[in-house]
């Protein structure tokens, strides 16, 4: 009867013990455990619609975006004890204590539109010149940011009739690889700047060129010829204002973030079964054949792959219309172009006003 009534004070006292142990489930220990898991998951979640929506535009479906507004994560521990025992006729009554604890972690995730005028105003503005220069003095080369943001340099084209929906018809970009890989010679031996100056109270963007060795000097004088620059200057301004072109400067036109959305998706691979039902356009080279997008200087720095499984490792991966979609984790160049272009968005179109509808969904287990 002695042993009987320590198990049962042991009972009482269970409860308690457990929740005690269970406090380093909760408070820092559990921050630890689920900041990253949560972090990651918006992460991906995040790229994914990223991709799809440059999915989205190959087949010249409509895009969408979604705000994860809030993520609310609610800890719960809750501990019973019960006791279970038997009685034995002539022998010794028996008496087992029984326990368990419960954990549960409960999400609510809000999610709203990005959509109404702000947006469409931050996706159809041209970029700036000053986002330009912010992300050219931020390590990223000059090449991969006037290969993307640039549309047209004087009069060196980079495939203007790709900043919409997929042309019929090979776009003029040669000329301009041509200047990106200049361009990329003289900065790899650091002979480019790319800066501010003021002037007369109005601020303004250089470029600086310099030549110390005959294969510098040489970049330099494509890049005056490519441009159509008569003067032996060294240093140009960029003006957005082709009736107001000037000796010493570079015209210059920036894309939007949707023209640069497009631009990029040309370089989405699509299954030939879609293009042979008519589902994507497939642009015409002008020798005849099929047009390697992956030719052009967005081509050059971001590819998508396709199939009908799912990748394995794939750095992003989305699905649609029956097809994977991704780019591969091997894919430098690519996952660095896309890394630009989330900066671009969130620079551009990342502070417009959410309206519509907020859509809150608690996760369930």
């Amino acid at each position: 009867m002695i042993g009987t009534l320590r198990r049962a004070i042991l009972l009482a006292a269970l409860p308690a013990a457990l929740l005690q142990g269970c406090q380093s489930a909760f408070g820092p220990e559990s921050l630890q455990r689920t900041h990253p898991a949560y972090n990651a998951a918006i992460t991906a979640s995040v790229n994914e619609q990223m991709l799809q929506n440059l999915v989205r535009l190959r087949y010249r479906d409509v895009p969408f975006f979604l705000e994860i507004g809030s993520v609310t994560a609610t800890l719960s521990v809750g501990a019973n004890a019960q006791l279970g025992g038997s009685v034995a006729i002539g022998g010794e009554d028996s008496l087992s204590p029984l326990a368990g604890v419960a954990y549960m972690d409960s999400p609510t995730i809000s999610y709203a539109p990005l959509r109404g005028e702000d947006l469409l105003k931050s996706l159809l503005s041209p970029l700036q010149l000053e986002s330009i220069l912010v992300l050219t003095q931020s390590g990223w080369r000059i090449s991969r940011v006037f290969g993307l943001c640039f549309e047209r340099i004087n009069d060196v084209r980079n495939a203007p009739t790709a900043s919409g929906p997929t042309p019929d018809t090979e776009p003029d970009y040669r000329s301009f690889n041509r200047l990106l890989d200049a361009l990329n010679s003289l900065q790899t031996r650091g002979q480019i700047e790319v800066g501010a100056q003021r002037e007369g109270g109005d601020a303004g963007i250089i470029v600086k060129l310099t030549a110390n060795d005959g294969d510098s000097s040489r970049g330099l004088d494509e890049v005056r010829m490519l441009l159509g620059i008569e003067s032996d200057g060294n240093q140009f301004s960029l003006n957005t204002n082709f009736l107001e072109a000037a000796a010493n400067q570079w015209t210059v036109r920036t894309r939007s973030l949707s023209s640069l959305l497009y631009y990029l998706s040309q370089n989405v691979e699509t299954p030939y079964a879609h293009q042979s039902a008519g589902l994507v356009t497939v642009t015409e080279a002008r020798g005849g054949g099929v047009f390697d997008w992956g030719a052009t200087p967005a081509g050059r720095l971001f590819q998508v792959r396709s199939g009908p499984e799912r990748p394995h490792g794939a750095y992003i991966a989305t699905f649609y219309r029956g097809h994977w979609f991704w780019i591969e984790d091997s894919d430098l160049e690519s996952k660095s172009t896309f890394m630009l272009l989330r900066q671009l968005f969130d620079l551009q179109a990342g502070q417009s006003t959410v309206q519509g509808p907020t859509l809150t969904l608690p996760v369930g287990r």
